[in-house]
């Protein structure tokens, strides 16, 4: 009994160590790769055949197709992917994860671990710590979880031949036997929340003999059903186009793994001919590394036809949230941990933050309606909130200077934006009737340049908006500066002459002084959230220059 528990302790230690293995690994490359993930999936998505192969080769380097889908879901809510190219990174993620298969059973289950692990941990323990907060440092975290990985390897092999002797897994060959193989395969992997550490689980208890080959197939078919339960909670309150990815991923693994479980005996004939033919040894680990490239080859077979439709059915889907003003549509919480594509997704909302504001200074130069005013208030306040949060968020995660400058900079302009709505909403709240013709002329003046203000802001936004064609812009971010700095100069001109008017007829008793005093607060107000609108689109041109 007393051997049983010690190689059951030995069995979560080893688990343990495999799974911070993998933490550190994949937050080690996203940080230090989190541009290049950029580069990889913007450019290399154009066709579908380019998509899948930047899924496989992204998911390969840093071994987590949930990076991986966290930064698909970054770039559909930032619109440099459509969802249809979304789609095909997404079935090249779930090709790339075989890679681990393959490096458990050709290294890991074979080498002798301290001549390459150890020196990976010292070498990696050596980088972070002389490089915190650098690439470099990020770069150690992974060479030293790539050791840890392996370390964990060999201590669930040592774990496994343990329990050999004393213990073994239920066997056969049955429906029901096979039912419950895979119920144990996605109940593991709901536990440990890793369809890799489930994947290596199974490949030791293989190796050390507690598991047929076939049971061993079930038991990954079950683990990769499993794994969509991190997809499911990463949709929960998420944006649409995150929802539909999410679907996506299920979609793929629920539908893949039912066809592979119906097929298992024919499956499994096929690897061993597969293998004689490809002269791989007669290894368990071997085999079911075979097993799991095979049965995502096949799942992409049976969605690389139906890819179309499905985008099409997920557009139509998930549709609510879009129409809701005051819902975030590009802020994720499975993108924040991203730091790169948060900083990007941010700077999104609070450009559509600014969008709304605008709208609302519009309404109140022409005195608009009060209850549809009260309605962009609140959905402002709301986006303000979710925006502050998703910062906070940002800011628990390690970040190189340039995404820091960015965030400090979205910041900034969050905060113009809001003050700028809250003076509008002052502005409403006072006299909308001019007393006479003189002044009310003076205020169309005012309003015309007011106009003109806003629309050049909005056209030099919508001409940076992504998918819009930079390189045939009419005007650099440095004339546009120019261009706005004009028309605010324009702008506080007529606001100057307005309230010379105003003083002058309070002055000669033409204009009761308590009239006077309401217009003037009402003005002043306007001319405030209109100097704050500018304001945070001069810093945005300044960025981005």
């Amino acid at each position: 009994m007393s051997g049983l528990v010690e190689s059951l302790g030995v069995l979560i230690g080893g688990i343990g160590l495999f799974l911070l293995g993998i933490t550190m690994m994949t937050n080690g490359l996203k940080l230090a790769a989190g541009p290049a993930l950029e580069v990889i999936l913007s450019r290399a998505t154009r066709t579908p055949a380019a998509g899948l192969a930047s899924g496989v080769l992204v998911t390969a380097l840093v071994q987590s197709s949930s990076a991986v889908t966290v930064a698909v879901i970054g770039f559909v809510n930032a619109g440099l992917l459509d969802l249809g190219g979304a789609l095909w990174v997404l079935f090249g993620a779930n090709l790339g994860m075989t890679t681990t298969g393959w490096i458990v059973s050709l290294l890991g289950l074979k080498m002798k671990i301290d001549a390459l692990a150890l020196p990976l941990v010292g070498i990696g323990i050596a980088l972070r710590l002389t490089g915190v907060g650098q690439r470099r440092g990020a770069l150690g975290d992974a060479l030293a979880g790539f050791g840890i990985l392996f370390i964990g390897i060999a201590t669930l092999q040592g774990a496994f031949t343990g329990l050999v002797a004393q213990y073994r897994l239920p066997q056969g060959e049955g429906l029901v036997e096979v039912l419950m193989q895979v119920f144990a395969g996605l109940v593991i992997t709901l536990l440990v929340q890793s369809s890799s550490a489930t994947m290596t689980i199974t490949l030791a208890a293989a190796q050390g003999g507690m598991l047929s080959t076939q049971g061993g197939a079930a038991v990954i078919i079950g683990a990769n059903i499993g794994t969509t339960a991190t997809a499911l909670l990463a949709a929960v309150g998420a944006t649409p186009n995150a929802r539909r990815a999410a679907v996506a991923q299920v979609i793929f693994n629920v539908v893949t793994g039912l066809v592979a479980t119906a097929l298992l005996p024919w499956m499994i004939d096929f690897i061993v001919r597969v293998g004689d033919w490809l002269h791989l040894p007669h290894d368990p680990a071997i085999a079911l590394a075979l097993f799991h490239t095979a049965f995502n080859v096949l799942g992409l077979v049976i969605m690389v036809p139906l890819a179309g439709r499905l985008t099409r059915w997920l557009l139509r889907r998930f549709r609510a949230r879009e129409g809701d003003e005051g819902a975030p549509q590009f802020l994720d919480d499975t993108v924040a941990v991203v730091p790169e594509l948060a900083a990007d997704a941010l700077r999104l909302e609070v450009t559509r933050i600014g969008a709304i504001v605008r709208r609302m200074v519009r309404m109140t130069l022409a005195g608009g309606d009060a209850h549809a005013l009260a309605h962009e208030q609140g959905a402002t306040t709301r986006l303000f909130n979710a925006a502050q949060k998703f910062a906070q968020r940002m800011n628990r995660q390690e970040m190189v200077p340039a995404t820091a400058a960015a965030l400090a900079e979205s910041l900034r302009e969050l905060r113009y934006h809001e003050s700028a709505a809250e003076q509008a909403m002052q502005a409403a709240a006072l006299a909308s009737v001019l007393p006479d013709a003189n002044i009310a002329a003076s205020y169309a003046v005012f309003e015309r340049r007011a106009l003109a203000l806003l629309d050049a802001i909005e056209a030099v936004d919508h001409a940076d908006q992504p998918g819009q064609d930079t390189e045939n812009r009419p005007r650099s971010p440095g004339e546009d500066s120019a261009l706005i700095e004009n028309l605010s100069q324009s702008m506080e001109g007529a606001y100057g002459a307005l309230k010379a008017q105003l003083l002058g007829e309070g002055a000669a008793g033409t204009l009761s002084i308590a009239v006077m005093e309401e217009l003037l607060r009402r003005d002043s107000a306007l001319r405030r959230a209109l100097q704050q609108v500018a304001k945070a689109h001069s810093r945005a041109l300044s960025f981005a220059d």
